[in-house]
């Protein structure tokens, strides 16, 4: 069986098709790097990269390096991998995918070396707001994950965001109370969760209608509320905002350490959460449960897993989590709601955990990436690069299309994902 797997596995890696495509993608990104970036800087221009974030005690030198060369050796290179992988019987078997994160990072890094050449830009800085706007999109796709994982959908992430963010908000501006804002929060996305699991589960209303009733709900709601309340009664739109919580030690770690160990209680509360749920979806029986009804409900029925129960706890988990990155809007980012103040990010949340392959660390990859060009968009304006930023923020859905093409590999949904469950009658 062990040898079986092992062979399956390597077939999987090398197939001739994907080693030419992979192997001929790896090419052209080292041209572009020099025909894009190589080509227009000028010999003797410096690009320095700014290594601690702004108003944080440095804790390493700035990095500075001679633009030409650093272009043309990460155009080498990724010239250089792409013949090894088309040269190569296998190519580079099961570590394609790991090149190919390697190969997207080169041609960022030439990105930003050529946008800073003859300046200087944070890299520290662009990463720490670029993991901090990855903090709504990683929590939603968890609350995606623990939905479809057990095979109800939920597009209503979008709208249980927006009022999560409106209800946290005035709950802490009248307590004074974050923590207890929060809470409110969270339970607003558990009571969507009960809407949509009812709808979708007891009386098997298609879920995707489901979903968009709960968003256009919301935004109306939200709307009216914000209009008719919020902006006449200033002290009941005015929570504050949690503060940056330095974890001692960790912090000190030079360069990643006051990115990742500097910030406030929701991105380590996001840390925790993807911890938490790959574990207990993985390695525990609560998790193999959670993933039997969403792959074969009725072979978990006959096994006595009370599917519907299932269900209904994955649906109000996932809402939950989806309440809680509602919170993060109004008592993380800005201390006040605004009218339709996510923006859509509950459907980059979905985008995101299907780009992650229904998986938590992978979707936080995916929330990075999106997090990244949100943050780069800003920067390059002050940069004064002439690129549209509207051209960045549409990068992340270019590549997630070339995901889904299976250019990385397939995306597996859960099997049963979107189906309701017939229970046959004894």
């Amino acid at each position: 069986m062990a040898t079986t797997t092992t062979f399956h596995r390597e077939v999987e890696f090398v197939s001739p098709t994907r080693r030419w495509v992979m192997g001929v993608l790896f090419i052209i990104i080292g041209f572009g790097i020099w025909f894009l970036f190589s080509r227009p800087v000028e010999p003797g221009m410096k690009t320095e990269f700014g290594m601690t974030p702004g108003g944080i005690e440095a804790t390493m030198p700035d990095m500075v390096l001679p633009s030409l060369a650093t272009l043309n050796f990460l155009a080498l290179v990724c010239v250089g991998v792409g013949i090894g992988q088309l040269i190569r019987p296998r190519g580079f078997g099961r570590y394609t995918n790991w090149l190919l994160g390697m190969i997207a990072a080169f041609f960022i890094f030439g990105f930003l070396t050529w946008a800073a050449a003859g300046k200087s830009i944070s890299l520290a800085g662009l990463l720490n707001v670029s993991l901090s706007k990855a903090v709504p999109l990683t929590l939603g796709a968890l609350s995606g994950i623990l939905s479809e994982r057990a095979g109800v959908v939920n597009i209503a992430i979008e709208g249980m965001m927006l009022s999560a963010a409106m209800t946290s908000c005035v709950a802490a501006s009248i307590t004074g109370n974050l923590w207890f804002g929060v809470l409110v929060g969270v339970l607003t996305g558990a009571l969507y969760g009960v809407v949509h699991g009812v709808l979708s589960i007891r009386y098997k209303v298609n879920q995707i209608i489901s979903g968009t009733a709960i968003n256009i709900f919301s935004t109306g709601i939200t709307s009216y509320i914000s209009a008719k309340f919020l902006q006449h009664y200033p002290e009941l739109n005015n929570s504050g905002t949690f503060p940056s919580w330095e974890i001692p030690l960790l912090s000190k770690i030079p360069f990643i350490g006051p990115i990742l160990f500097n910030n406030n209680m929701f991105v380590y509360a996001m840390y925790i959460f993807l911890v938490l749920i790959h574990i207990g979806l993985f390695y525990t029986k609560w998790g193999l449960r959670l993933r039997s009804v969403g792959e074969h409900p009725k072979a978990a029925d006959t096994l006595g897993i009370n599917v519907f129960r299932t269900r209904y706890m994955a649906v109000i988990l996932g809402a939950m989590m989806a309440g809680f990155a509602g919170s993060y809007f109004t008592l993380g980012s800005v201390g006040r709601f605004d009218e339709v103040m996510t923006a859509g990010r509950g459907f980059i949340s979905l985008a995101a955990m299907i780009f992650g392959n229904w998986m938590p660390f992978g979707s936080f990859g995916a929330g990075l990436l999106f997090g990244f060009t949100d943050a780069l968009a800003s920067k390059l304006a002050i940069l004064g690069v002439r690129i549209p930023s509207q051209f960045l923020l549409m990068a992340p859905y270019i590549v997630t299309m070339i995901v889904l093409a299976g250019v990385v590999g397939r995306s597996q949904m859960p099997a049963a994902d979107g189906t309701p469950y017939e229970k046959e009658s004894t």
